[in-house]
């Protein structure tokens, strides 16, 4: 009796041993350290299951088993959904860590950068310079592209950045165009996007943009040469920095975008211009300025007359020597 008392002590004894001991390895699977030796990036790809998903960790050596990955999931977790996205799973990350990130709101950004005034040959280069991006883009026509910060997934085409970038700058010019002001002297959206890309290359400050856009406005009513230097560049450098001054045949050159030898606007935009030079442009100030020339300080001086205007040049002539420029 004692004997048949005994061995049920023992047999409870191991059932409650093998329950612990499998609750450890169930526990421990879903809650325990995992393989990976140091950080790295997974990217989950839209429409993934957690089938996929758990197949795609274990090829990347991010859990032991894709399997045991999924029922502890089903047993433990939630039902929340997997994000798509890029996520930086962490040195020894569980598995129970892992679904939490990318069930979470931890998506890697990478972010690419379009400076207003950028040219499309350099927007194609710095597409083309990120590495995490796949595929090969023409360069995007000029003006085409609204400079901004776009994000972008690991493994993404260029072609769908470039699109989203084409696709912001179509809804920017048709919201400000349709808010455009009565007479103004652009007659298309085109036409404002041209002469907005000359607005962004003359002025960097913000305070003067608008009347400088008054400026070249006054000029296209009037029919005078639009004289913008940076319409010589275009041509000779597809918008990259000239880095020299222009020679006296590059300012007598007849093309498509010399506006010194032409009345009215180049035949297209001549970088991509920012959101505020294209609203400058579709409301310019109320000016009677049709010159302006550097002031020395980053900014313009404006002039409605032209012995205004060659008195301000004067000026500036002697501001360049002063500093040794001629």
């Amino acid at each position: 009796m004692r004997r048949a008392r005994g061995r049920g002590r023992l047999s409870v004894l191991l059932v409650v041993l093998a329950l612990v001991l499998a609750g450890w390895f169930v526990a421990g699977g879903w809650y325990g350290a995992g393989p990976l030796d140091e950080d790295a990036a997974f990217v989950v790809p839209d429409g993934s299951s957690l089938a996929a998903v758990a197949d795609k960790l274990e090829r990347e050596g991010a859990i032991g088993s894709a399997g045991g990955f999924r029922w502890r999931a089903r047993l433990f977790a939630g039902g929340a959904p997997i994000k798509a996205g890029e996520f930086l799973l962490p040195e020894g990350a569980s598995a129970s860590r892992i679904l939490a990130i990318i069930q979470g709101d931890e998506v890697v950004r990478r972010m690419i950068v379009v400076p207003e005034g950028m040219p499309s040959v350099m927007v194609h280069d710095r597409l083309m310079a990120k590495p995490e991006l796949t595929g090969a883009i023409e360069v995007p026509a000029e003006g085409s592209v609204l400079p901004d910060s776009y994000d972008y997934q690991k493994g993404e085409s260029r072609k769908a950045v470039l699109a989203r970038m084409q696709a912001a700058m179509t809804a920017t010019l048709a919201e400000l165009w349709a808010k455009r002001a009565p007479g103004i002297a652009t007659k298309t959206p085109q036409e404002a996007l041209a002469l907005a890309s000359i607005v962004e290359k003359e002025t960097g400050v913000a305070a003067e943009r608008k009347t400088v856009a008054g400026l070249y406005s006054n000029r296209l009513r009037q029919g005078m040469m639009l004289q913008a230097d940076p319409t010589i560049i275009y041509p000779i450098t597809k918008g990259k920095p000239l880095g020299r001054r222009i020679r006296q045949s590059e300012i007598q050159a007849i093309n498509d975008y010399n506006t010194y030898a032409m009345v009215g606007l180049p035949k297209g935009p001549i970088t991509n211009p920012g959101r505020d030079s294209i609203a400058a442009v579709l409301a310019p100030a109320k000016t009677a300025a049709l010159y302006m020339v550097a002031d020395g300080k980053g900014g313009h001086v404006f002039a409605s007359t032209l012995a205004e205007h060659n008195a301000n040049v004067e000026k500036w002539f002697a501001i360049r020597r002063a500093r040794g420029e001629l």
